[in-house]
C-alpha cells in the first residue's frame, strides 16, 4: 500500500537489501518491509547446486568419447558472486531479472570440460574408458586450485564421473577385442587345466611306476636274501657232508687199519697154528695109525664112536661073514641122537660073526 510491502525469504536464500545503491541489510532468510520505488533486493542461493553434464572429447589416440558426470557446488562468497553476476530479484514477479544465475552453472561445467579435456589428451582410449574414478579424483584436485572458481566465489563440494563411453562402433570393437581376449584367456585356462590334469596323471603314473619299482626292488632284495640264506644252508650242509665224509673216511681208514691188523693177527695166528700143527705132525709122524685113531677117539661122544664103528664095519665088510642089526639097536640109536650119546650104554642089540 502506497509502495510499502512486506516480503519473507526462505532459510536457503541469502538476501541483501539495497537502498540507494547501498546494502542496508543482509542475511539468510530475512523478512522485512520495503519501499518498492527505492529498494532492490539481491538473492543468492545458500544450498548446494547439482549440475549434471555430458560432453564429448578426444583421447590421446584420436578416439571420441562421451563423458557423463555430475558436479555439486555452492556459493561461499556472496558479495564476490554478485559483483560478477546479476542476482537482482524482482520482488513483484518473484524471479531474477536476468539469466546470470543460470550462467554460473554453465561456467562451472566449462571449467570441468577444460579439466576433462586436459586429462583425456594424455591417455589412450582403453585407459580412458577404465579411468572414471581416477579422472574424478584429478578433476576434483585441479578444480579446487582453479583461480576462476575463487573469482566466482564458489566452492566445489563433489564431482563424480558416471561413465566414459566411446561411440557405438568403437564400443563394439572394444567388446569384440575384449571378448576375444576373454575367449583366449578361457582357452588358455582350459589348456592350463588340461595340462595340469595331464601333468597330474603323469605324476600319478610315475608314482605308480615308482611304487612298482620299489615293490619289485623289495621282492628282489627278499629273493636275494632267501638265496643267500639257502646258499648259507647249502654251504653249511656241504660243510657237514664234507665233515661227515672226512669222518667216514677216517672211520674207514680205521676199519682198514683194523682189518689189516686183524688179517695180520689172523695170519700170525694161522702161522702159529700151522707151526703148532707141523710140530704135532712131526711128533706123531712115527706113531702107529691105530694109536692115532685111538687118541682121536678119546673124549668122543658115544654116537660118534658108534658111527666110527659102523664105518670100520663097512670098511671090513669083506671080512665079516654075517652082521645082524636088530631094530631095537636102530631105535635106540635114533632116540639117543640128541641126548649126548647115552644110547651106547643102554644096549648092544647087534652081533657079528
Amino acid at each position: 500500500m502506497f509502495g510499502f510491502n512486506f516480503i519473507k525469504f526462505q532459510p536457503s536464500e541469502y538476501v541483501m537489501k539495497v537502498k540507494n545503491g547501498k546494502v542496508v541489510r543482509e542475511g539468510v532468510g530475512l523478512s522485512f518491509y520495503y519501499y518498492a520505488p527505492t529498494t532492490s533486493v539481491v538473492v543468492v542461493p545458500v544450498s548446494s547446486i547439482d549440475v549434471p553434464f555430458m560432453f564429448e572429447d578426444m583421447t590421446n589416440d584420436f578416439q571420441a568419447v562421451t563423458v557423463q558426470g555430475q558436479l555439486t557446488y555452492r556459493i561461499v562468497d556472496y558479495r564476490r558472486t554478485t559483483q560478477i553476476l546479476n542476482y537482482t530479484y524482482d520482488l513483484k514477479e518473484r524471479r531474477y531479472i536476468s539469466d546470470d544465475p543460470s550462467k554460473l552453472a554453465q561456467r562451472v561445467i566449462n571449467i570441468a570440460k577444460v579439466l576433462t579435456k586436459k586429462y583425456l589428451e594424455r591417455v589412450p582410449l582403453k585407459e580412458a574408458v577404465q579411468s572414471s574414478e581416477r579422472l574424478a579424483q584429478n578433476m576434483t584436485k585441479d578444480i579446487t586450485q582453479y583461480t576462476e572458481m575463487e573469482k566466482l566465489g564458489i566452492e566445489v563440494m563433489g564431482l563424480s564421473i558416471l561413465a566414459i563411453l566411446p561411440n557405438k562402433e568403437t564400443m563394439r570393437a572394444l567388446e569384440a577385442q575384449a571378448r576375444e581376449e576373454i575367449l583366449r584367456n578361457a582357452d588358455h585356462a582350459l589348456y592350463e587345466r588340461r595340462n595340469a590334469s595331464i601333468e597330474q596323471e603323469r605324476r600319478v603314473k610315475e608314482n605308480e611306476l615308482n611304487t612298482e619299482i620299489a615293490v619289485e626292488t623289495k621282492k628282489r632284495q627278499i629273493r636275494e636274501t632267501q638265496l643267500d640264506a639257502e646258499r648259507s644252508v647249502k654251504q653249511k650242509q656241504s660243510e657237514m657232508k664234507e665233515e661227515q665224509l672226512r669222518f667216514d673216511t677216517a672211520l674207514e681208514e680205521k676199519k682198514r687199519e683194523l682189518i689189516e691188523l686183524t688179517v695180520t693177527n689172523k695170519k700170525a695166528e694161522a702161522d702159529a697154528k700151522a707151526y703148532e700143527l707141523t710140530a704135532v705132525m712131526k711128533s706123531l709122524q712115527d706113531v702107529e695109525p691105530n694109536v692115532l685113531q685111538a687118541m682121536a677117539n678119546m673124549d668122543m661122544s658115544p654116537d660118534k664112536l658108534i658111527a666110527i664103528a659102523f664105518q670100520e664095519l663097512a670098511e671090513n665088510a669083506g671080512k665079516i661073514g654075517q652082521l645082524n642089526i636088530t631094530p631095537d639097536l636102530l631105535q635106540g640109536l635114533m632116540s639117543d641122537m640128541g641126548t649126548n650119546g647115552s644110547a651106547g650104554s643102554r644096549g648092544s642089540g647087534g652081533r657079528a660073526r
